[in-house]
C-alpha cells in the first residue's frame, strides 16, 4: 500500500527527504511531525498494517488488540493531536474506566481499585491502619515527580548529558528521588505487601521490576490514580489508525508490505534498501531509495546489528577497554506469553483490566531478571475489552487476552507453551473463579519467538530496554545514532522510553533533532497541555 496526501510547501524542512523505518507509534509520530514541518516523508513498514506491536487481530467476529491495552496519560495524546489542530475525539470515542482494574490474589482475596483516589485511599486503609493517609501523601509525592519529570525532563526531550547541565534542570532534579528502588521508596509509606504491589505493578508498563527500577518512577502512580485509565471504543488500534491518518494528512507516504534490508549512510545522503515483504529473498525485486536523513523507528540494537554497516556507530562505551559489546550489557524488559481467546458465555467476575497476583511475587520477578526461567507461580494480566465495548465480540461471547510476563530469550517450544497454557488456565480458574476450558471458540497465541521474528525485538523482548537507572534519561539511546550523521532513533528503546505516550514524544523529539540539525529554526518550545 502506498498512501499520501499533498505535502506542505512552507515548512522548515521543505526540500528535505526523510525515510522512516518502522510504523509503530514512534515511527507514525515522527512521520506526522516531520511531514508537518515540510519534509518529504516516506515510512516503510514490513507488515501489511502499521502499528508494530500495537496491532489488531480479527477472527470470526472477535477483535483483539495484540499489544498495548491500557490507554494512559491522555494529556499526551491530546497534546499530539493539538499540534495538528485536531482532538482525539475527531478519531475515536474515549471512555474512562471505573474501577481502574480488579485484582485477584492467590490466597483468595480480591479488590477493585477505584478510579476515585479518595475511594482508593479507603481501600488502602482497609488493609492497614494509617495507609489511607499514607496513600494520599504518596500520590502527592508521585504527582510532584510527574510534574517535574514530564515538564522538565521528558517533554523537553533531554536525551544528552549536556541537556541536564542547565541551571533550571539542576534545580528541578533536586525534587526527584533518583536513588534507591521503587520498592525501597514504597516501603516508606506502606508495609502491607499487597498495598506495595498496588503501588508497584505499573512497572510492567516500563519493562522493569520494583527491585531494579529507580524510585523516580513513582510518578506512574499519578498516571494510574491521578490521570485515570481509559479505553478508546473499538479498541486500542483506533489510536494507531488515528496517528496514521494524521501523518497522511500532513503529507507523509506510508508504504506497508515493504521490508528494509539495509541502511547505508554515505556523505550527505542515506540509502535505504527495500524489497516487497512477500517477495522471494533470493530473487530480484529490491529497490534502493536515497534520503537526506533516516529515522530508525525499530529497536536500535536491530538497526545497528542488521541494517547499518557493521561498526558504523561509535559510542564512548566502545572506546573503553574491557567493556565488551554495548548491547550485550543491556537489561531488556520482559517478553510475554500471550493468549488471544474468543470465549462463549460470560467471564464474570473478570473486569476490563484484571490482575492475578501471587501474594509473594518476588519469585516471578527473579525468573525474569535474575534466574531466567518459566515461572512456577506467575503473576499475570487479563484484558476483557468486551466488558466495556460490545463491538469487539459476537453476541453471547467475550474477547479475552491473557498476558504473562516472561524472561526474554527463553526457549518457547510448542510443548513448553502448551504446558504453560494449562498452568495459566488452571490459575485463572482457581484464583479468579473463571473456567474458560470448553468455551474457547477462537484461540491464537504469541510468545518470545514471535516478538523476535515479527517485530525484530532483541531476545524476543516485548518491550525493549528496561527503565533501569543506567538506561534512563541521558543513559538511554538518544535521538541521534552515536557517531553517525543523518541517522536517528525513535520508539520504545530510545529516549524517553517504553509505552505509547513515550513513543509519541519520541517521534516529536526526533523531528526536533532533525530540524535542529538541518538548521531550520531549532527546537520548538514544549509544554504540557494547559501549562
Amino acid at each position: 500500500m502506498n498512501e499520501r496526501t499533498t505535502p506542505r510547501e512552507d515548512g522548515e524542512l521543505t526540500g528535505t527527504s526523510v525515510g522512516i523505518v518502522g510504523g509503530g507509534f514512534g515511527g507514525l509520530s515522527a512521520a506526522a511531525h516531520l511531514a508537518e514541518a515540510g519534509a518529504d516523508v516516506t515510512l516503510y513498514e514490513r507488515r501489511s498494517e502499521v502499528g508494530g506491536v500495537a496491532s489488531r487481530l480479527e477472527r470470526d467476529g472477535f477483535r483483539f488488540d495484540t499489544g498495548p491495552s491500557w490507554y494512559l496519560m491522555p494529556e499526551t495524546f491530546e497534546r499530539f493531536f493539538e499540534r495538528f489542530g485536531r482532538r482525539p475525539e475527531d478519531y475515536y470515542e474515549l471512555v474512562r474506566l471505573d474501577p481502574n482494574y480488579r485484582v485477584f490474589w492467590d490466597d483468595g482475596d480480591r479488590a477493585d481499585v477505584p478510579a476515585d483516589p479518595a475511594a482508593a485511599a479507603e481501600l488502602f486503609e482497609s488493609y492497614e491502619p494509617g495507609a489511607g493517609e499514607a496513600f494520599r501523601r504518596y500520590l502527592d509525592d508521585a504527582e510532584d515527580a510527574y510534574e517535574i519529570g514530564m515538564g522538565r525532563f521528558v517533554v523537553p526531550g533531554r536525551s544528552r548529558v549536556r541537556d541536564y547541565l542547565a541551571s533550571d534542570v539542576v534545580r528541578s532534579g533536586r525534587g526527584l528521588t533518583l536513588l534507591g528502588t521503587l520498592d525501597d521508596h514504597a516501603k516508606k509509606y506502606v508495609e502491607h505487601p499487597k498495598l506495595r504491589q498496588l503501588l508497584e505493578y505499573t512497572l510492567v508498563f516500563l519493562g522493569g521490576s520494583p527491585y531494579n527500577t529507580p524510585a523516580l518512577y513513582k510518578l506512574m502512580s499519578h498516571v494510574d490514580f491521578g490521570l485515570g485509565v481509559y479505553y478508546p471504543q473499538g479498541g486500542m488500534y483506533e489510536g494507531v489508525e488515528a496517528l496514521a491518518a494524521v501523518a497522511r494528512e500532513q503529507g507523509a507516504t506510508i508504504r506497508t508490505g515493504t521490508t528494509v534490508t539495509g541502511i547505508e549512510p554515505g556523505g550527505d545522503r542515506v540509502a535505504v534498501d527495500t524489497r516487497p515483504t512477500e517477495a522471494d529473498e533470493d530473487r530480484d525485486g529490491g529497490e534502493r531509495i536515497v534520503h537526506d536523513r533516516v529515522v530508525c523507528a525499530v529497536p536500535p540494537e536491530y538497526a545497528e546489528r542488521e541494517l547499518l554497516p557493521a561498526g558504523a556507530t561509535r559510542r564512548l562505551h566502545d572506546r573503553l577497554p574491557g567493556t565488551g559489546d554495548y548491547w550485550e550489557g543491556r537489561t531488556y524488559g520482559p517478553s510475554a506469553y500471550m493468549c488471544y481467546l474468543g470465549v462463549e458465555g460470560d467471564v464474570e467476575p473478570l473486569e476490563h483490566h484484571t490482575l492475578v497476583l501471587p501474594t509473594d511475587w518476588d519469585p516471578h520477578f527473579e525468573s525474569i531478571f535474575k534466574d531466567p526461567r518459566w515461572p512456577d507461580s506467575p503473576a499475570f494480566y487479563v484484558n476483557v475489552p468486551s466488558q466495556t465495548d460490545p463491538t469487539v465480540a459476537p453476541d453471547g461471547h467475550e474477547t479475552v487476552v491473557v498476558l504473562v510476563p516472561l524472561a526474554p530469550g527463553l526457549d518457547d517450544t510448542p510443548e513448553r507453551r502448551e504446558a504453560f497454557r494449562g498452568k495459566i488456565l488452571d490459575a485463572l480458574h482457581e484464583h479468579a473463579g473463571v473456567d474458560l476450558r470448553g468455551r474457547i471458540v477462537v484461540e491464537e497465541t504469541a510468545c518470545i519467538s514471535e516478538f523476535a521474528s515479527w517485530f525484530n525485538k532483541p531476545h524476543g523482548s516485548a518491550l525493549g530496554l528496561a527503565h533501569t537507572l543506567t538506561q534512563t534519561g541521558p543513559l538511554r539511546p538518544g535521538q541521534r545514532a552515536p557517531g553517525l550523521d543523518r541517522v536517528y532513533y525513535a520508539g520504545g528503546s530510545a529516549n524517553p522510553g517504553i509505552g505509547m505516550p513515550m513513543c509519541l514524544l519520541s517521534g516529536e523529539h526526533v523531528a526536533d533533532a532533525i530540524r535542529e540539525d538541518v538548521g531550520g529554526g531549532g527546537v520548538i518550545e514544549r509544554a504540557l497541555p494547559g501549562r
